[in-house]
C-alpha cells in the first residue's frame, strides 16, 4: 500500500494515504452537485443523534415522574443510544468494509424510523430502554458509514470541511430540541410522547432520499471490481482522466494483501486506533455527559431551571462555537486544532473543579467559553477518522473509534448523576478535566497530520 509521509507528531508509522505522489484526478476533481447530495444525506445522521439526545434530557425529568422511576433508570435511558451506537458504528462499520457501504447507509434510518414511532406507545422504561436502544444502533451504523462514504467520494480539498459540517447539524439538531422540546414539554399531559415520536417522519424521508445512492468507487476498486467503479465516475459525471486514474490505484490494490479488522491493532496502525479512540472519547465524554443533563450542571454553577434566559445563551454558544469550528478546521491544521482545543477546555472546565463555589459571574462565562470549544472541536470527530485508515480498513475503523467513544460516553452519562449526588459537583468535573488531560496527552505523542492527504 502507499506509504504516507511522517507525520508531524514525529511517529513514522504510515498512514493511509501517500500524500501529493498518491493523489488521483478523482482526488482533485471539481466540487459537483453529487458530492454536496451525499454531504447532505448525511447530516441527518448527525442532526437525528444531536436531537436524540437533546430531546431525552429535556423530556426525562417529565417521563420519570410519570412512569415512576429514579436516577438509575434515568442514567441508563440517558445512555441507551449511547450503547446502540456502540454496536451499530462497530458491527456495520466491520460489515460495509465486506459486503458495502451503499445498501446499508440506504436502509439504516428505517430502523430509527420504526423505532422512534414505537416510542409513542411505551407504558415502562423497559421499553424505552429498548427503543432507544434500537435508535441508537441505526444512528451508529450511520456514523460508520455516512463519514465514510463522504470522504471517499468528495475531493481532498472540500474533504475536512463537508465532514465538519457533519457535526454541525448534530448541534442544530440538539438546539432544535431544546427550543421545541421545551416547548412541547411544557404542554403537560403526555406530550412527551409526540417529542419521542417526532423524529420518525425525517427518519422515514431520509430512506426515500438515499435510494439511488450508488456504491463509493474507493470501495469497488479495493475489492477488485474496476468496471463497477468506472461505471459508478462516469454516471456521477467524471471525467476521462478521473476514471483512468482508477486504474492506477486498482494495480496498487492488486499488489498489496487485503487488510482484515485486526490489522487495526497491528503494527501499522496501532498508534493510529489507540489515538482515536483516546482523543474522540476524550472529548465526548465529557460532551455527553454533562449536556445529556445540562440542567443539573447549571443548578449546580448557580443558573437555577427558571433561569431560561441562561440555558438560551448557552445553547447560542454552542451552535456558535459548531459553525466557527468550520473556520478552525479548513485554517488550522488538524493536529494543531486538537491539541489547543485540548488546553483550552481544561483551562475553562478546572476552575469549575478547584472553586465550585465561586460567584457565578465567574462560572457561566468559563462555562460559555467551554461550551465554545467544545463545539467547535468536536467538528474534528467527523474529519480525523476518515483519514486515519485506508479504504479497506476506513469503514471497520470509523466505526470502531465512533462505537468505543459512545461506549465512554454511555458510561459517563449513567455515572454523572450519580457522581453528582454521592460525590459531589467538584470532584465530577475534576474527573472530567482528568479526562481532557488524557486525550491532551495522547494527541501530542500520537496525533498524526492528515489535513488535503489523499486517500488511497
Amino acid at each position: 500500500m502507499p506509504q504516507s509521509k511522517t507525520s508531524s507528531s514525529g511517529s513514522d508509522n504510515p498512514g493511509p494515504s501517500g500524500g501529493d505522489e498518491a493523489a488521483t484526478a478523482f482526488d482533485d476533481a471539481p466540487l459537483n452537485r453529487f458530492h454536496l447530495r451525499i454531504t447532505a444525506l448525511t447530516f441527518c445522521a448527525n442532526y437525528s443523534d444531536g436531537y436524540e439526545l437533546g430531546i431525552i434530557s429535556i423530556a426525562l425529568p417529565l417521563i420519570a415522574r410519570q412512569l415512576g422511576f429514579g436516577s438509575v433508570w434515568e442514567g441508563l435511558l440517558g445512555a441507551a443510544a449511547l450503547i446502540g451506537i456502540f454496536l451499530g458504528s462497530v458491527v456495520v462499520g466491520w460489515g460495509a468494509d465486506r459486503i458495502g457501504r451503499q445498501r446499508l447507509y440506504t436502509y439504516n434510518f428505517l430502523l430509527i424510523s420504526v423505532a422512534s414511532a414505537a416510542e409513542f406507545f411505551v407504558t415502562g422504561p423497559a421499553q424505552l430502554f429498548v427503543l432507544r436502544l434500537l435508535i441508537g444502533i441505526g444512528i451508529g451504523a450511520d456514523y460508520a458509514l455516512g463519514p465514510t462514504l463522504v470522504a471517499e467520494f468528495v475531493p481532498r480539498r472540500y474533504r475536512g470541511g463537508l465532514l465538519a459540517s457533519l457535526t454541525v447539524m448534530w448541534t442544530v439538531g440538539y438546539v432544535v430540541a431544546f427550543f421545541l422540546g421545551n416547548w412541547v414539554v411544557g404542554l403537560g399531559g403526555e406530550a412527551w410522547r409526540w417529542l419521542l415520536a417526532s423524529s420518525s417522519l425525517p427518519a422515514l424521508a431520509v430512506v426515500l432520499l438515499r435510494l439511488g445512492v450508488p456504491e463509493s468507487p474507493r470501495w469497488l476498486v479495493a475489492r477488485g471490481h474496476l468496471e463497477q467503479a468506472r461505471a459508478v465516475v462516469r454516471r456521477l459525471g467524471g471525467k476521462e482522466d478521473e476514471v483512468a486514474s482508477l486504474a492506477r490505484v486498482a494495480r496498487a490494490a492488486a499488489e498489496r494483501p487485503r487488510a482484515r479488522y485486526r490489522d487495526l491493532f497491528g503494527p501499522e496502525y496501532w498508534r493510529r486506533t489507540a489515538f482515536g479512540v483516546i482523543f474522540y472519547n476524550a472529548q465526548v465524554v465529557p460532551y455527553f455527559a454533562i449536556y445529556t443533563f445540562l440542567p443539573l450542571v447549571l443548578a449546580k454553577i448557580g443558573v437555577g431551571e427558571e433561569d431560561t434566559t441562561s440555558d438560551g445563551i448557552l445553547n447560542l454558544f454552542l451552535l456558535g462555537g459548531s459553525v466557527a469550528g468550520l473556520w478552525f478546521v479548513a485554517k488550522m491544521t488538524r493536529r494543531g486544532l486538537t491539541i489547543w482545543s485540548f488546553v483550552v477546555l481544561i483551562a475553562a472546565l478546572a476552575p469549575m473543579a478547584i472553586w465550585p463555589d465561586a460567584p457565578k459571574a465567574l462560572l457561566f462565562p468559563l462555562f460559555l467559553v467551554f461550551t465554545f470549544t467544545m463545539s467547535a472541536a468536536v467538528n474534528l470527530d467527523q474529519v480525523y477518522p476518515a483519514e486515519l485508515f485506508p479504504t479497506d480498513l476506513r469503514s471497520s475503523g470509523v466505526g470502531l473509534l465512533n462505537g468505543m467513544s459512545r461506549i465512554g460516553s454511555a458510561i459517563g452519562t449513567f455515572l454523572l448523576p450519580l457522581s453528582l449526588d454521592h460525590i459531589g459537583f467538584s470532584p465530577t468535573m475534576l474527573a472530567l478535566t482528568v479526562v481532557l488531560a488524557i486525550g491532551l496527552a495522547a494527541s501530542v505523542a500520537w496525533a498524526p497530520e492528515t489535513k488535503n492527504v489523499a486517500l488511497d
